[in-house]
């Protein structure tokens, strides 16, 4: 018999396990993997970008859009820093707030597996969880290893992206066990693919990249992203793809404007007046020379032109062109290349300052199985932090009976 029951050894699972077993509680961490945390192993190329110092709800996705404030207003990205500081842990700032580990990823799993250890939580790994039950009093968990069983059961067992380490349904099913909800799972942070014939011309730009503004959705709700992006062989990819694929839908059109933030329009008419260049050299530099000699020769515009020989309204249609071009994806690269999972156990039916099923007291849900969804940039890896600590200050301990 235990105090509390963590399924998932993640990032979420781990730091939650080593929050309640310092406070006294009794905890057993289950994870049906060989290795804990490989999510935290492989993330930011082996650096992991392990939070965003501006981190706040705005940079997240749920139906329930407030759920997240309480938890991540308790734990900040202040105090995971100060945690690394305790343990000797390097990190370095990278654009926009990313913050990530300058010794590798093997750093912090050590940190959380140090945590646990810290408070005498029995892990066992690799050990496939089975069937659960709910007497009322206590969940009695069946279990490769034998049987275990206590009143607190903590659901920390991820969403489905990338399957190749672990990603299982296993969180998902036992939320409708006991009646939740589930906001349907689908890729995120995933690169975009197109119509193979209509993408022919563009399959040979794999490995150009550019700053590009990226949005989708309504007029009145568009959702703009100004970042990197990169051409595939399949379709599109880099950090401005992979934030505007968690808002985009099946059927929905996506819109990118590939002059960036430079006034293209300005660049090129002062160029008609000043320069003796031809079309496509003057485009080629401001945009990437293939990606400038694939869309002259897309919309169908001789390259070796001269710009002064091109009339205002010519360029002004090239230009527009340029900052407009609308595509409709076929599809993603699917859980395979999925960095996260938009969508999980419905936060309508938890408490946000606990992480408690509002439906079965005793279960609790964290991290990734949850319905919030974060920008690329730390901010997933935060939320895991923030609910992982909500849950376990919440888990009544061994000298009190209402938690702390």
């Amino acid at each position: 018999m235990y105090d509390a029951i963590i399924l998932g050894a993640g990032a979420a699972g781990l730091f939650c396990a080593g929050i309640a077993g310092q406070r006294g509680l009794k905890v057993l961490l289950i994870d049906h993997a060989e290795k804990a945390a490989e999510k935290i192993r492989i993330s930011g190329g082996g650096r992991c970008n392990f939070t965003n110092r501006d981190t706040s709800p705005g940079n997240f996705i749920s139906r329930n859009p407030d759920f997240c404030r309480s938890a991540l207003a308790r734990y900040t990205p202040a105090d995971f820093i100060a945690l690394l500081a305790r343990h000797r842990v390097g990190w370095h700032e990278k654009h926009r707030g990313q913050l990530f580990c300058g010794e590798g990823s093997g750093r912090v799993i050590d940190l959380l597996l140090s945590e646990c250890s810290a408070g005498g939580v029995t892990r066992w790994q690799p050990c496939r969880p089975g069937p659960v039950a709910h007497n009322g009093a206590a969940f009695t968990l069946q279990t490769e290893r034998g049987s275990a069983a206590a009143p607190r059961l903590i659901v920390a067992t991820g969403g489905l992206s990338i399957p190749k380490i672990g990603a299982s349904d296993f969180g998902y099913r036992l939320a409708r066990q006991f009646g939740h909800s589930i906001i349907e799972p689908r890729p995120a942070l995933v690169p975009l693919t197109f119509d193979p014939p209509a993408w022919r011309p563009f399959a040979a730009l794999a490995g150009v990249a550019l700053q590009a503004d990226v949005s989708t959705g309504s007029a009145a709700g568009r959702i703009h992203f100004l970042e990197d992006l990169l051409f595939t062989h399949r379709g599109l990819s880099g950090p401005a793809i992979l934030q505007i694929s968690s808002y985009w839908t099946p059927g929905e059109s996506v819109c990118v404007d590939l002059a960036g933030d430079r006034d293209l329009g300005r660049l090129l008419h002062s160029a008609k007046t000043a320069s003796r260049r031809q079309l496509g050299t003057e485009l080629a530099a401001h945009l990437p020379q293939r990606l400038a000699e694939t869309w002259l020769a897309v919309s169908g515009v001789q390259a070796s032109r001269p710009l002064a020989q091109c009339s205002d309204r010519e360029l002004d249609g090239l230009i527009h062109g340029l900052r407009n071009w609308t595509l409709t994806p076929t599809g993603t690269e699917g859980w395979r290349k999925a960095e996260v999972t938009v969508g999980g156990v419905d936060t309508r039916e938890m408490s946000s300052r606990t992480m408690e099923s509002r439906l079965r007291p005793g279960l609790y849900f964290i991290g990734e199985v949850v319905d919030v969804t974060g920008w690329l940039g730390g901010y997933n890896f935060q939320w895991a932090w923030a609910s992982a600590a909500a849950c376990a200050r919440a888990l009544p301990g061994p000298s009190d009976s209402a938690g702390s």
